[in-house]
């Protein structure tokens, strides 16, 4: 209430006829269309002839279910302590980065711009970057700057090396405050390429930079990279699997703590993240575990190459198998036996399953997000019994599209999927009328077309804007396959309950 009057939901309060008298206005002033001619437009959009000429659209991208390389780089780079992300382009591109963050989150993400304008697109950026790194030490006091850049830096070709290096000639920056960059232009990869780009650039160069002494002497720890992770609670999961196998560890990018912060009265810039100089230290590791192959292709092989460290990859591990192989890498990596806690987590999963199944099976989906995450979902479903039909990976290659395939064929229930590499969730619209699901799985940006559809979304993956707390819950390792479950088949009872006759409402399911 506010002044004895409710708060309204913008549901509720644009059906006011004020609202409703000044949106009739405002259709006479811009001339727009017939309702009538709207409603026949939207249903030609949904019919076989649109679809056709939908499948083969080529040169315009509609609602990709992929952001651009600098948010992953914003991400990678609050993986470590009392590091600022610096976007060398423009500043509304760093409050978009800033913004999707935050949504997802529900966090506010530190990140500065050097606000390049026109001028510097004519002239270089070189005197914003120098400026921009003089105001950042002096207000946020950063123990590393971790640089990335957008379209209109790599358009033009600034140098960000000779930048750097120009601002420490000038004084602007200490020489001992380490600055990794990296190259990220929005204009090609995606979100968990830029991720990549960033966590190689600063694991290379805080390795470099340190001595011999800080790098020498073989660790029994074991390095853990989580990759472009959009759950915090993924984080938690993982160090409580490795605790209680007893190991020791190194997460390589943490920043489960920047992204899910307490709220203790003040608030600071930095919240955790990887110790810097445990870096050059997790050279000497055992070994290292990727938990996403895709999104950490150039670290990985960094990995393999430089620090000849043995890696062990793979993709999301969602479900009882994937957590099993999961296990299985960790014991063979610590020499260590798997727990018996851990055992009877797995049974409780198997027996939850087993409780869930009949509602599932047979239940025919669609998906769209990152590759290493549909892998993930794609096992889920088909431990499950259910079919995937339409797979949508908008950032996805040939090795994605071939590997997708296999584990489909490894199964009776992938035998009708088709995988769709490099298309947007306008493609998968039209698929969602032509060949009807009865689930969607996918980011916020999937409910458009799943509402349009009559089917319920499952809201799995980066970015959900429009629920709450979902990051908060792991979906790795056994209680993450019992939160998918959970989800999974209590949005099938709930859409059975809403379409239920009197007679089968029922008490019990």
């Amino acid at each position: 209430m506010m002044d004895g009057k409710p708060v309204l939901d913008h549901n509720k309060l644009f059906e006011d006829e004020k609202y409703v008298q000044q949106r009739e206005r405002k259709r006479q002033f811009e001339n727009g269309c017939p309702e009538e001619e709207v409603l026949q437009t939207a249903a030609y959009t949904r019919s076989r002839e649109y679809a056709d000429k939908n499948f083969q659209r080529q040169a315009v991208v509609i609602n990709p279910a992929k952001a651009c390389q600098p948010l992953g780089a914003v991400m990678a780079a609050l993986g470590f302590e009392k590091t600022l992300p610096f976007v060398h382009g423009s500043q509304g591109c760093t409050a978009y980065f800033r913004s999707h963050l935050a949504r997802h989150f529900k966090e506010p993400v530190p990140a500065v711009s050097s606000s390049m304008t026109e001028d510097g697109a004519v002239f270089g950026g070189m005197r914003n970057l120098i400026d921009g790194l003089e105001t950042s030490l002096a207000l946020y006091k950063p123990a590393m700057i971790a640089m990335s850049t957008t379209c209109m830096a790599e358009v033009i070709g600034d140098d960000l090396s000779a930048f750097i290096g120009n601002a420490r000639k000038e004084g602007a920056l200490p020489e001992d405050l380490p600055v990794p960059f990296a190259n990220t232009p929005s204009f090609s990869g995606s979100h968990i390429n830029g991720y990549d780009h960033m966590l190689k650039a600063i694991l290379s160069y805080l390795y470099d930079q340190a001595d011999a002494q800080t790098q020498a002497g073989l660790s029994e720890k074991l390095n853990v990279l989580l990759g472009f992770e959009p759950y915090t609670g993924n984080f938690d999961e993982l160090k409580r699997i490795l605790e209680q196998f007893g190991a020791e560890y190194t997460v390589l990018g943490d920043h489960s703590e920047n992204f899910d912060s307490g709220a203790e009265g003040t608030y600071t810039y930095y919240y955790g993240g990887t110790p810097l100089d445990a870096v050059p230290k997790a050279a000497e590791a055992r070994g290292t575990l990727a938990l996403q192959k895709y999104s950490l292709r150039k670290t990985i092989t960094y990995m393999e190459e430089a620090w000849e460290q043995r890696v062990q990859s793979m993709y999301t591990p969602l479900g009882i198998g994937a957590t099993d192989r999961l296990l299985e890498a960790m014991g063979a990596m610590t020499g260590l036996p798997i727990p018996q806690s851990l055992l009877t987590e797995r049974a409780r999963a198997v027996d939850a399953f087993t409780d869930s199944h009949n509602y599932l099976h047979g239940k025919r989906v669609a998906m769209a997000g990152d590759p290493d995450l549909l892998l993930g979902l794609i096992e889920f479903c088909l431990e499950l019994g259910m079919e995937p039909i339409h797979i949508v990976c908008s950032n996805g290659d040939a090795e994605f599209e071939q590997e997708a395939r296999l584990l489909l064929d490894r199964s009776p229930y992938g035998s009708e999927a088709k995988v769709h590499v490099g298309r947007d969730l306008w493609h998968l619209r039209s698929l969602l009328f032509d060949e009807p699901v009865e689930l969607a799985i996918g980011s916020s940006h999937l409910k458009y077309a799943a509402k349009e559809a009559g089917v319920p979304l499952l809201r799995v993956g980066f970015p959900i804007f429009d629920r709450h707390h979902l990051q908060r819950y792991p979906i790795i390792g056994y209680q993450g396959a019992l939160n998918l479950l959970t989800m999974f088949v209590n949005t099938v009872l709930e859409q059975l309950d809403q379409q239920a006759p009197a007679h089968s409402f029922d008490l019990v399911r």
